[in-house]
């Protein structure tokens, strides 16, 4: 035992040295573009020796850019609807119901989560087409919300099992109908669990490009715009954007975080 204890003790500083070039590897290049997002000079030179917000000025005067956010903010909106709805549907007969072919069902409500998004949207473009269905908001909206209900899922099934069920039992034994009873105690207990899933479901759905960029017309959503601008090269405005994106990431992603945690120790 004390020559194993020795041994991890040696291997710790190795060990400690291998994580930290790991996540210099991830995060170095995120720190570069936030600093090139206030270099004067654009992206040429390091270090950067000039800081400015001109970069900033010109990203809040493109209507472009702008335009898409707007079209981002509709998709990711609608797909949090889609997919909490389903996604509680789903869960809520995973968790209540007995019904044959119930563990191919939960395999197949979670199969989005390890589909690569290049065959879920081509898969979605196919079925578009079938039914003749213009390609437009509507289908990045239908492809997002119908490709995330597996993350719906999965939250709201996990908020299920933690449910106390004697308050159902209560409130059906003091007469009230299994439908008031889910509006009044069910979806109360599961408001932590639909927020958190909310969250990461706008935050996946305004970052996704894969599922997108089968299924766009004319309208472009925010990753589709950056994606076409960097095509032109890398710009200041893009790493403008990039870092604004960023820090609503990290805001969502925390408050996500919390907010489960919060649900796991209730």
């Amino acid at each position: 035992m004390s020559a194993a204890a020795n041994t991890a003790t040696r291997r710790s500083p190795f060990l400690t040295a291998y994580a930290g070039i790991v996540f210099a590897f991830i995060y170095l290049p995120i720190i570069v573009l936030v600093v090139y997002s206030f270099n004067r000079d654009g992206v040429g030179g390091f270090p950067p020796r000039h800081f400015t917000f001109d970069w900033y000025r010109q990203l809040f005067a493109a209507s472009a850019i702008w335009d898409s956010v707007v079209n981002s903010l509709i998709v990711a909106a609608g797909a949090v609807a889609l997919s909490l709805t389903l996604g509680l549907f789903a869960a809520l007969a995973l968790d209540r119901a007995n019904f044959p072919g119930k563990s191919f069902f939960r395999r197949l409500v979670l199969l989005p989560l390890i589909l690569p998004g290049i065959i879920t949207g081509l898969s979605l473009l196919l079925f578009a087409v079938r039914i003749s269905l213009d390609l437009s908001l509507i289908t990045i909206f239908l492809g997002h919300g119908t490709a995330l209900i597996s993350v719906a899922t999965t939250e709201l099934f996990a908020g299920l099992q933690k449910m106390d069920r004697r308050q159902e039992e209560a409130s059906l034994d003091l007469g009230a109908t299994p439908w008031r009873t889910f509006w009044l105690v069910t979806l109360p207990s599961l408001k932590l669990s639909l927020i958190a899933s909310a969250l990461l479901i706008f935050t996946l759905s305004m970052d996704e490009i894969a599922v997108t960029f089968f299924l766009y017309g004319r309208e472009y959503t925010l990753p589709l715009e950056i994606w076409g601008r960097l095509r032109r090269g890398i710009t200041p405005e893009i790493n403008a954007i990039s870092t604004l994106i960023l820090v609503v990431s990290i805001i969502l992603i925390t408050v996500w975080y919390h907010l489960r945690t919060r649900s796991e120790h209730q």
